[in-house]
């Protein structure tokens, strides 16, 4: 049984999880931000059907009561635990430099070449894992609170542009900058800073101010004819292809240009990427609600789900 495969069954410690899950509740983290996480799983909430809605929070722990996003920075703080740490590949992945393609095959793996290790594998393998609730047993081969929070957590990860950028910079992590007065790097820009200047300079620092001009965009503004395209899903590895596909596109015309090491990115930078990194937010809260309404919903229609 392969690495991913195993990621997720069912632990005989699982009071001690819980634990876990209660003293990691408000504390900060890294990714596509705490508040880029949060913002995906709170889209998503909104647009689950009946069945879903009541599926999460029955594998939610009773202290968020019913909160996903309480725990969808849950995978970042946990990844360098020892007993989480080989579940660091699975936030990004590494493409070749310049070339802006994302392969399956030629990419989804870990620096020591094991498949399926990188974000796109790991969608499939949780989204997997929760098909089997629908059965009626929660198949107790896998742990499906640990399955739904990764899951919620990496369909953020892979919306992000630099989570899927080039080898050599690491996604941007080495590519060292100044962003307005700040130290900072293009991963993190991409990451954090350009969602905590737009809070700042638009939404007073309220994050549900921005969240609603996010979900005004899809609902009824200047995104509303895209959802349905959106959410189109026949199969989740074609999917997690795509939606990888568009992140090293964005990376490389929006992230990568233009911008070198030692650089100031300010006003011309935040302005002409800012709604880029908000459509992507929204991007990956609608796709996670299309999920979570396929394995969890009481239909046979849907997507097939690799196994």
């Amino acid at each position: 049984m392969g690495k991913l495969e195993m990621l997720g069954r069912w632990s005989p410690f699982w009071p001690v999880f819980l634990l876990g899950f209660a003293l990691l509740i408000g504390r900060g983290a890294q990714g596509w931000s705490k508040e880029g996480h949060i913002m995906t799983c709170r889209i998503a909430q909104d647009l689950l059907g009946s069945e879903a809605s009541e599926a999460v929070r029955n594998l939610l722990p009773h202290d968020v009561n019913g909160d996903l996003s309480a725990l969808c920075t849950w995978p970042d703080q946990i990844r360098h635990w020892y007993k989480y740490r080989w579940t660091s590949p699975l936030h990004f992945i590494d493409t070749p430099d310049n070339d802006c393609t994302f392969g399956y095959q030629r990419d989804c793996h870990d620096q020591h070449g094991a498949e399926d290790m990188c974000v796109a594998g790991a969608i499939q393998n949780f989204t997997s894992q929760l098909l089997h609730y629908r059965e009626g047993s929660a198949d107790r081969r896998y742990n499906m609170t640990e399955a739904l929070l990764f899951l919620s957590h990496f369909m953020g990860d892979i919306h992000q542009p630099m989570h899927v950028g080039f080898t050599s910079d690491e996604g941007g992590n080495t590519i060292n900058l100044r962003w307005f007065r700040r130290k900072s790097n293009l991963h993190h820009v991409w990451d954090r800073d350009i969602i905590l200047s737009a809070l700042s300079d638009y939404y007073e620092k309220d994050m549900d101010l921005l969240l609603e001009a996010i979900q005004g965009n899809f609902t009824d503004g200047i995104w509303s004819s895209d959802v349905t395209s959106w959410e189109h899903c026949d199969d989740i590895h074609s999917c997690v292809t795509k939606w990888a596909g568009e992140s090293i596109n964005i990376a490389c015309k929006w992230g990568y240009k233009g911008v070198e090491a030692g650089t100031t990115l300010s006003d011309d930078y935040f302005d002409s990427r800012m709604s880029i990194v908000m459509k992507r937010i929204a991007q990956g809260g609608v796709r996670l609600a299309m999920i979570l309404n396929s394995v969890f919903g009481d239909t046979d229609e849907g997507f097939a789900a690799a196994t």
